[in-house]
């Protein structure tokens, strides 16, 4: 076993403000299959988590809600343990940012960066609001976009054309809290000196030092990179609010507190410290202070987030650690997001949304979630997509189509249970296995570790097959098929081993099962042996029912009669068809021309058209998008069209929806088309076609 490592691992601290959505438990899995990992080799590890519970958003939903600000954030950390519980993520302790600890560890922090020349004071002026008598966060302020003139944008960015702005830049300002017009006052404000020489040269240092992906790390030099007059995008960093505001007060500064983004990453020390302080890592073996541990230069501090929050955790906290004189990150593990069906957004009115307690109250396993979610997680900074069709494919056939089923296969024709013959050569397969799975593991590979398992997993399939024990036992020959089949509960150990960080409850029963000690990385390849007695198998796995993922996606009562509601003003509802739903169907969310330019529209004429055999729906249509090449794009407009209909006819292509797989082959795009919202009232779909002198190629814009 190679020397002890001794990690403190964190996730992003989830805003006190709502529940738990799946990108939240997303990171945990990833986070906790990481964990998990590191204990199977034998290193000490302290997982924390807490809640980031200050702001002017939750001092404010608290007051609409008729609670204190502490009651609001205790009543969302009570449904916190249902969530982690439910799927097997063991953080060691969950603490808050509203707590003694992280109050006392921010306010020195600050103490220390102030005695080393790096908190600086200015006054600024900034929107007040008369009626609600407090300055007002940007997101609070509303008004017309000085740009392009578009109503109601916030007083940070249009998020119609884009525009970065001031808020005192908005035209017709007013207040989100009150509707009152806001007004200039000025207040003095404390900031950290991120533009000081000293933290340009260091966060230099730190971020190329290989704590963060390559990938990221092109990302944070666009803020680190001087530009022609020497000058970085790095500027000096605002660190306090006024009162009235739920947070930290500022030391000898009446009135003011810390912004919430200093605190809350110092929530990660401060559940280290409650963690420590109440006894916890005692009672896990850990037998010095909290002072001790974390001042330790051999303890590892990792921290697994989301790319929305880059900047916070890869600039600001470490230059804070560093500046306060104390140990930073030595890694920082950065995810993408998760997107639904081919990258669309998550949305629970139109049944895009995946709600983790709503799978877990369907009865659905959630170590299908964590499995699948770890195929697709990679070690880079790359969005991740749930396809339902894929879900329920890779569980079925991975997990219980080859895993499951070597134990419930072979274990029948082992007699008694008792294992036979040597298993030298089984031995050797088994540790070059978990050799990769390991590294793989290590580097955050998951994906490419469950595909080296379930390909272990076909070849053991294959030789069971080959074998046929069945036939081996009809054929009189039952201490063969026992000897097949006693190398295969084996290898079914073996890949016990490795897929544990992952399925760990599964494997505990698969460990009962099999009579074993737990598995770790020491033993996970030593085998068995002869003459060891497995346990009567029992079924260890079910299958992932179709119906259940129907209601998963099933728009919830609610948010379809919301979804229901017009989508314009009562003076247009005339114009829009009497019912304020134009064509039947409420307006989609507002989206930025950003978001409109991601979409590559493209002219593409229809070479071939054909019926799709097996489907009274679809049709397979051959085009021409001006590449080269012809694409094979499944359409379901047979209803309105025959085949002979739109050949050569030309359309308008989606062109870089990524493909789909079908059942009928794979699908290569989307074509345009309209139709009524409500398809049994106003039948009819119509095939977008562009007017004379398009050609194939030519983007729409």
């Amino acid at each position: 076993m190679s020397s002890q490592r001794h990690l403190f691992v964190t996730t992003a601290l989830p805003y006190a403000n709502g529940k738990f959505h799946i990108g939240h438990i997303m990171e945990y899995i990833q986070a906790d299959v990481w964990v998990r990992h590191q204990r199977m080799g034998g290193h000490k590890v302290h997982f924390v988590g807490a809640d980031d519970a200050h702001g002017a958003p939750i001092m404010i939903a608290a007051e609409k809600a008729g609670q204190t600000p502490q009651a609001f954030v205790a009543a969302i950390a009570a449904g916190r343990k249902a969530y982690l519980d439910g799927f097997h993520i063991r953080f060691d302790n969950w603490h808050s940012t509203d707590s003694a600890e992280n109050t006392e560890l921010a306010q020195q922090i600050y103490r220390d960066l102030k005695a080393n020349g790096l908190i600086a004071s200015r006054t600024i002026e900034q929107f007040f609001d008369p009626e609600k008598n407090m300055f007002l966060p940007d997101r609070f302020i509303k008004g017309e976009c000085p740009n392009c003139h578009a109503q109601d944008q916030y007083g940070d960015n249009c998020e119609v054309c884009s525009k970065v702005y001031s808020p005192t830049d908005l035209i017709n300002p007013y207040s989100t809290l009150s509707g009152a017009k806001p007004v200039l006052r000025s207040s003095e404000h404390f900031f950290f000196r991120l533009s000081d020489p000293r933290c340009l040269r260091f966060l230099t240092q730190w971020t190329t030092s290989g704590a963060v992906q390559p990938e990221v790390l092109n990302k944070i030099s666009e803020w680190l990179r001087p530009d022609e007059t020497g000058a970085t995008a790095l500027g000096d960093w605002d660190i306090s609010r006024d009162a009235p505001y739920f947070g930290i007060p500022i030391p000898d500064a009446p009135g003011k507190y810390f912004y919430v983004w200093l605190d809350a990453p110092v929530g990660y020390l401060a559940s280290l410290k409650n963690y420590f302080d109440k006894g916890g890592a005692r009672a896990g073996g850990e037998p010095r202070s909290y002072e001790d541990f974390i001042a330790d230069p051999a303890v590892e501090q990792v921290h697994f987030i989301g790319k929305d929050i880059i900047t916070f955790h890869t600039l600001f906290w470490p230059a804070m650690l560093h500046f306060s004189g104390r140990k930073v990150p030595g890694k920082v593990f950065v995810h993408g997001f998760l997107t639904v069906n081919n990258g669309e957004k998550m949305s629970k009115s139109r049944g895009t949304g995946l709600d983790p307690l709503k799978y877990l109250s369907l009865g659905m396993n959630s170590e299908w979630l964590r499995y699948y979610l770890a195929a697709k997680l990679t070690g880079r900074n790359e969005d991740i997509d749930f396809n339902p069709e894929d879900f329920m494919a890779r569980v079925n056939s991975d997990l219980v189509g080859k895993f499951v089923n070597i134990a419930s296969r072979a274990v029948k024709f082992v007699p008694g249970g008792q294992l036979v013959g040597s298993f030298s050569a089984e031995e050797s397969r088994s540790i070059r296995l978990v050799d990769e799975v390991r590294n793989l593991y290590e580097g955050r590979e998951y994906g490419k570790a469950l595909r080296e398992i379930m390909a272990y997993a076909d070849a053991v399939n294959e030789r069971f097959d080959g074998a046929a024990p069945w036939k081996l036992v009809k054929e009189g020959k039952p201490e063969e098929a026992a000897l097949v089949c006693s190398e295969c509960l084996e290898a079914f150990k073996v890949m016990t081993a490795c897929l544990k960080p992952v399925l760990p409850l599964l494997a505990e029963q698969a460990e009962a099962f099999l009579r074993c000690a737990p598995l770790d990385w020491s033993n996970a390849a030593t085998p068995l042996g002869a003459g060891h007695v497995v346990g009567q198998y029992q079924h260890l796995m079910q299958r992932v029912d179709a119906k259940q993922l129907d209601a998963l996606f099933e728009v919830p009562a609610e948010a379809a009669a919301a979804a229901a509601q017009p989508a314009v003003q009562p003076a247009a509802a005339a114009a829009a068809g009497g019912d304020g739903l134009p064509g039947g169907e409420a307006l989609a969310p507002e989206i930025t021309i950003d978001d409109f330019a991601k979409i590559d529209l493209r002219i593409a004429k229809i070479v071939q058209c054909e019926p799709v055999e097996g489907s009274k729906k679809l049709l397979r249509l051959t085009l021409d998008a001006g590449e080269g090449r012809q694409r094979t794009v499944f359409s379901g407009i047979a209803s309105a069209y025959r085949p002979e209909q739109l050949v050569g006819k030309l359309t308008v292509l989606v062109a870089n929806l990524a493909p789909r797989k079908m059942k009928f082959g794979l699908s290569e795009g989307m074509v345009l088309a309209a139709s009524h919202g409500d398809e049994k009232a106003q039948p009819g779909i119509y095939v977008l076609e562009p007017g004379t002198g398009a050609q194939p190629g030519m983007r729409v814009r």
